[in-house]
């Protein structure tokens, strides 16, 4: 049986009013449910999410549980509301002062690849050694994949080790890599260039259906994932150490008073906290900055890209499953570093994008601008021609690499995946690396409440995989680019073909992405061309494709610590870069009553992809977790 929720979005800066219908499957027995279309919209209106567990529970897929496994409530001897679980496992509910506490053994915050590899192999121990805890996954996202976008060439080295069944199981991964080209653009040219990669036996997936699918495995295991929250504080306790966290609070209106359907964040307590928030993750952040996890082990700044991605359905006779093809060059100068992608995936679709170093120097430049010229080369128009935009979406990267990874572990719990920042940069790929972080955070955890171990011995750990040989190989490619494009590709030749990543010098980055950015009068402005509506298009129109909605009566997410800055130091000095870095025009600078510029903020607009965070010149924005449930809506990203 099947429902469909239509789910308003009246965002102003939008200029139009869309409907999302989103499919509501509900199956009342079904073990194992199709990977396809596994979506619902978490009722935000609930009383708790305490009462949510016990009178309206949903799988995060979309599914309800079979009702004959559906947990018992029983009352202990301290007044406590225990639930049990799906597995025996018991919760213990409480009220504080003002909000409901909830006690797990573990908590992880994001449903993520890091974070649902982590709880699957977490329940995995605890079958093998018939150990009974409890494992908590929150997530922002309105449901499971929702927030996941990804290029995505996936390696599945770590899901073999994972879930070696993946194929016999229906994991949404079917076409393998068939041709991998690397070209460098100019304007009217594709010049071909020996290709750097190796990925045979990798695959061309869309990362959000696999989180699904994850999601799903997950869950049969016995873990418990609440989609459509959002973790937005820490907690701690008297010796300040972590505890859990606080899911914000619902029902907040833009001037701060609680509207009718107002209801307080919860607690979720946990022994051991796995902070798997993805790249830029706000609690993550406040981890390193408050237990120094950086100076810990001397590790640099991280460095960011900026990622934006279509995924389109072209004709069928253009189409050729699995073939890779990435670039460099154009539209892009030689002193910026990033370059392009399209993957040809399923069902006619392909995925396109660009990547754009945060580090950029020019104030005018306009990434998704950018993106739109790339559709327009010669040798990648023709493709596109006659096909359809299904989706849009953008999401930051961390490319910091091996000299960036911050000490991981905090007293209570550890940052895992792209949080920590695991990418590598030259193969393009943080998928297996982020799962194989969660995955070895997960036996760490495991040794803590079962044989009395220490969380550091995830750090030893990590140091001991393949994940730090992957990136210790990698470490100087990417600040090889600080130099420029040529320099930058000679260093990487070299890296590649000779030294094969022992090269005996560390290269260390450039200046932090944001103080990377130059003054305007350094720099003529770029004039873009408009959008044709046919390979390009207006940022408006790319949003409704992204699906983001956020209810827009809310205190915005995004918050600047000097309400002066925009006005007088961005605006005169860098020409207010942050109306240009950002891919969905949430900063605006519009007139105001005496007819002055203003910086405008349509929160409502925001993809999450935390470039604000990073790349303004004096980290005057910070960014925040808004409404659970809100932000995109990705299926096929």
């Amino acid at each position: 049986m099947h429902r469909f929720l239509s789910i308003s979005s009246k965002s102003t800066s939008l200029r139009n009013h869309k409907q999302l219908h989103l499919p509501f499957t509900c199956p009342i027995s079904s073990p194992t449910p199709n990977r396809h279309s596994c979506f619902h919209y978490l009722n935000q209106k609930s009383a708790s999410l305490g009462s949510r567990i016990s009178l309206h529970w949903f799988f995060s897929s979309g599914y309800f549980p079979n009702r004959s496994n559906l947990r018992e409530h029983e009352r202990d001897g301290n007044g406590f509301l225990r639930l049990k679980g799906l597995v025996g496992e018991v919760r213990s509910f409480s009220s504080e002062a003002d909000r409901e506490s909830i006690e797990y053994d573990v908590v992880i915050v994001g449903a993520g690849p890091a974070g649902l590899s982590a709880a699957i192999r977490f329940k995995q121990l605890c079958q093998e050694k018939n150990a009974d805890f409890s494992v908590c996954v929150v997530e922002k996202g309105a449901e499971v994949g929702a927030h996941i976008i990804s290029g995505n060439v996936f390696e599945p080295r770590a899901l073999n080790e994972l879930l070696p069944q993946w194929k016999q199981e229906e994991a949404p991964i079917n076409i393998p890599v068939s041709s991998d080209k690397f070209w460098f653009l100019t304007k009217d040219r594709a010049i071909s260039l020996p290709c750097p990669f190796n990925n045979k036996g990798n695959y061309v997936i869309s990362l959000s259906q696999l989180v699904r699918w994850m999601g799903v495995k997950a869950e049969e295991l016995g873990v418990e994932i609440y989609p459509g929250f959002a973790a937005s504080e820490i907690l701690y306790d008297a010796e300040n150490k972590v505890i859990g966290i606080g899911t914000n609070d619902m029902g907040i209106a833009k001037d701060g008073s609680k509207k009718e359907n107002f209801l307080r964040g919860v607690a979720l307590k946990g022994r051991i906290t796995l902070l798997a928030e993805g790249c830029r993750g706000s609690l993550s952040q406040k981890m390193i900055k408050k237990y120094k996890l950086r100076e810990k082990v001397q590790a640099q700044h991280q460095t960011y890209a900026l990622g934006i991605k279509e995924v389109w359905e072209i004709d069928e006779n253009k189409h050729k499953p699995g073939a890779v093809l990435h670039t460099l060059g154009w539209p892009l100068d030689s002193k910026t570093y990033g370059g392009s992608f399209l993957y040809h995936m399923q069902d006619r679709q392909i995925s396109i994008g660009v990547v754009v170093a945060l580090n950029y120097r020019n104030p005018f430049l306009n990434p998704y601008e950018e993106f739109q010229k790339l559709k327009h080369h010669p040798s990648i128009r023709p493709l596109l021609e006659g096909g359809t935009v299904l989706q849009y979406g953008a999401r930051t990267l961390n490319e910091g690499g091996f000299q960036s990874v911050p000490y991981p572990v905090f007293p209570g719990g550890a940052i895992i995946g792209c949080s920590a920042g695991f990418l590598n940069v030259p193969k393009i790929k943080g998928t297996h690396t982020a799962m194989k972080s969660g995955m070895l955070a997960a036996e760490a955890t495991f040794g803590v409440l079962h044989e009395d171990s220490n969380m550091e011995a995830y750090w030893d750990a990590l140091r001991n995989s393949w994940v730090w040989e992957e990136l210790h190989n990698a470490r100087n490619y990417r600040p090889a680019f600080k130099y420029g494009l040529f320099p930058g590709l000679a260093i990487s030749a070299l890296e590649h073909y000779v030294l094969k990543g022992k090269s005996p010098f560390t290269l260390k980055h450039g200046k932090p992405d944001h103080e990377a950015t130059n003054v305007a009068r350094l720099h003529s402005p770029i004039q873009y061309p408009k959008p044709d509506g046919i390979l390009s298009f207006d940022v408006p129109t790319s949003l409704h494709r992204s699906n983001t909605n956020h209810d827009h009566d809310q205190p915005a997410h995004l918050h600047l610590r000097d309400t002066n800055i925009p006005e007088n130091v961005n605006l005169p000095e860098y020409a207010g870069p942050e109306s240009h870095y950002c891919p969905a025009r949430v900063y605006e600078y519009v007139p105001d009553e005496k007819n002055q510029p203003k910086l405008q903020i349509n929160a409502q607009n925001c993809l999450h992809c935390k470039a604000c965070d990073i790349k303004d010149p004096k980290q005057n924005i910070e960014w925040t977790v808004p409404e659970g449930g809100g932000g995109p809506g990705y299926s096929v990203m």
